[in-house]
């Protein structure tokens, strides 16, 4: 069973930027609340459990290489950013940054950590997406080292309608 997309999440340690490659994401329902798997593994969870907030980061497929690169070093010794080349910018609601090349950008808060699954609960503050960029198809981890990318999508909004939301 395949969750959400691969997503890039940056943390701010108070020192220093990083990003780590995420690939179970998950959106809890329609309110802008989101999950994630991480745990002492990854160099970038101490700064999340610390400081409670960072940036999901939502690349296509034309960053894929960039996105494994990242998934497969370490923050303790890698400035990322620098390393894969990407352009950090400053969010409004959260310290650590949002990522320009991507094709969204969430700034979230934790709001809860679901220690026995290593699950991060996430609220959405603000988002941005980049509805200008050419390439907008996202990545799925099949999580034997090969993906999925988006293909065509198909509408069934008005077959839904008595399911969503109203605005959706």
């Amino acid at each position: 069973m395949e969750s959400g997309p691969v997503v890039l999440v940056t943390t701010h340690d108070g020192k220093r930027g990083n990003i780590m490659t995420i690939s179970w994401t998950m959106v809890m329902d329609f309110t802008p609340v989101f999950a994630i798997t991480t745990g002492e593994w990854n160099y970038s969870f101490a700064a999340l459990r610390k400081h409670r907030e960072c940036v999901i980061a939502i690349p296509t497929v034309d960053l894929l290489d960039k996105v494994v690169g990242i998934g497969t070093c370490s923050g303790a010794d890698t400035d990322k950013f620098a390393r894969f080349k990407l352009t950090p910018l400053p969010a409004r609601l959260v310290r650590p940054s949002l990522i320009k090349e991507c094709l969204a950008n969430i700034e979230c808060k934790v709001i809860d950590i679901v220690t026995k699954h290593n699950i991060v609960v996430l609220q959405a503050v603000a988002a941005y997406i980049d509805s200008a960029r050419k390439e907008q198809r996202t990545v799925h981890a099949v999580g034997d080292g090969t993906f999925i990318v988006d293909g065509r999508k198909i509408d069934r909004r008005k077959m839904m309608a008595s399911k969503l939301p109203s605005g959706v």
